[in-house]
């Protein structure tokens, strides 16, 4: 593949990764009360921000996309016989922070399947720590972004 086209790849996936990421956090906060408490889903185009069963669809639709490009990531990764050495140390925090978001995402997904039910402490758990691996992608990627760092050296 030429350079051009690697290029024009690596940006589309950049693309897609930050609108995935955007959007996965504002229906994330959308299943919260948030949006209609604060007047926010008042202001016209932003209704839906306060119906929860629409956020919660695009949440898992964004979910979806996410776990795709990370599963391409690691594909083209691994086929590229790269190295995991060249992984920076916020590629690796973030790769770690995703995993955590998975994980614990994926545990909320089966807690709300028929049939299933989780004690309540392991419910305030998966939430928490969904919402705290959240902010700290939110965090170490706003890092990233100002100091113009990559995944890979």
């Amino acid at each position: 593949m030429s350079s051009v086209n690697k290029t024009i790849q690596i940006n589309t996936i950049q693309i897609i990764y930050g609108i995935t990421l955007a959007f996965l956090t504002l229906t994330g906060f959308g299943q919260m009360p948030i949006f209609k408490r604060y007047y926010i889903a008042d202001i016209p185009g932003f209704g839906w921000l306060a119906q929860f069963y629409i956020t919660h669809a695009m949440h898992y639709i964004f979910a979806a996309i996410l776990i795709a490009l990370c599963v391409y990531g690691v594909v083209d990764f691994a086929l590229g016989k790269k190295h995991f050495s060249r992984i920076t140390g916020s590629g690796f925090a973030k790769a770690l922070i995703i995993l955590g978001l998975m994980v614990s995402g994926g545990g909320m997904v089966v807690r709300n399947l028929p049939g299933i039910y989780f004690s309540h402490t392991l419910i305030y758990a998966m939430n928490l720590s969904h919402l705290g691996l959240c902010i700290a992608l939110l965090m170490v990627s706003a890092y990233t972004l100002v100091k113009n760092k990559s995944w890979v050296k």
